[in-house]
């Protein structure tokens, strides 16, 4: 049974604190990519300049603001509405997208 369907068998379900969990652990995933940028300026900062590791800071950047923006959206959806719309397959792609190539970016300054 899809999650339409029990709503729509069921209009009067109450969702309790669920959109609250999830908006506060979008909020904690993006505390921790903001983490990971600035880990990645001072990695930079801190250990010589390379032509590569500027590169890799900025596309840590780059895709830290893009993850943001989907983020944001995704926790205002969230606080508007009681029963929220699901969330678009594109954008959740993004989103692992941005994650897996900022940690791909942040193993590169690393090593």
């Amino acid at each position: 049974m899809s999650g339409t369907a029990a709503r729509q068998r069921d209009p009067d379900r109450d969702p309790g604190l669920q959109p609250e969990r999830t908006r506060l652990a979008w909020r904690r995933t993006t505390l921790s990519g903001t983490v990971v940028a600035v880990l990645a300026v001072k990695t930079v900062l801190h250990g010589g300049a390379s032509a590569a590791g500027v590169v890799a800071c900025a596309a840590c950047c780059v895709l830290w603001l893009g993850f943001l923006s989907i983020a944001h959206r995704r926790i205002r959806a969230l606080a508007v509405a009681a029963s929220p719309a699901a969330f678009a397959p594109r954008h959740a792609a993004a989103a692992v997208l941005c994650t897996v190539a900022m940690a791909v970016c942040g193993a590169a300054l690393v090593l």
